[in-house]
């Protein structure tokens, strides 16, 4: 909890200018969300929460997972994966998961290019969108992101799923707070939240029909109109 203070405080420090080019929620007037799923290195377990993805498939709920490269390179057949499902998109989430503010332009060009470039030579595809590490940055993060052509993305929804003290009911009385119209929730798929399928099964089933909110990925979030996809 101490680091998402801390991660908070930095954001809030951050000239308006720099925040302007940051992207943290779609159009308020859009009656959808982004579900979106950090997948960040870990030390221990699969890194990768397979019930969770198995029912965003099953039920085609649209996400947009952030990989970081890390991340990729020990995970060659999920990320196939998921590069298969035409509701799911995948944007990145920096080389090492550092904390780029601490570093310099030249360091953070290759750390942010370095999980893009690998999505390019190796499966084909082009991530446009960009996820810093620990939701951290400064005005050469968003420049460097700027001058690679990436959409900088954030959030206005913090799930907290990789709390280990949070129940799964103290997650959702979170998001009810919180999502609305627009909304941009982030929540992992790397395994670090026990209970993201359990919130994610009932933000579909009871929480977003009951607000008539419909999940979108982040790219159709950011040009909805006043309708709901499909």
């Amino acid at each position: 909890m101490l680091g998402l203070v801390l991660t908070m405080l930095m954001v809030l420090a951050i000239p308006i200018s720099t925040q302007a080019q940051v992207i943290k929620s779609g159009p308020p007037s859009c009656p959808g969300v982004a579900l979106t799923f950090d997948l960040c290195p870990v030390r221990q377990g699969a890194g990768y929460d397979q019930a969770l993805i198995d029912y965003l498939i099953e039920q085609k709920i649209p996400a947009t997972f952030f990989m970081s490269g890390k991340w990729i390179t020990k995970h060659d057949q999920q990320v196939r994966a998921l590069l298969q499902i035409p509701f799911f998109e995948v944007g990145t989430h920096g080389e090492v998961h550092a904390h780029l503010p601490f570093h310099s332009a030249d360091e953070q060009k290759q750390e942010i290019l370095g999980p893009v470039r690998l999505l390019k030579t190796k499966y084909g595809h082009d991530a446009t969108l960009f996820r810093p590490p620990y939701g951290e940055f400064n005005d050469d993060t968003v420049n460097v992101a700027r001058a690679l052509g990436l959409q900088f993305i954030l959030w206005n929804v913090v799930s907290g799923d990789p709390d280990p003290t949070l129940t799964a009911i103290q997650i959702e009385d979170r998001l009810k707070r919180f999502v609305r119209k627009g909304s941009v929730i982030v929540m992992h798929a790397n395994g670090k939240g026990r209970h993201t399928h359990e919130v994610v099964r009932d933000l579909h089933q009871q929480l977003l029909p009951q607000r008539k909110l419909t999940p979108m990925t982040m790219s159709d979030l950011l040009i909805c109109n006043n309708q709901a996809a499909p």
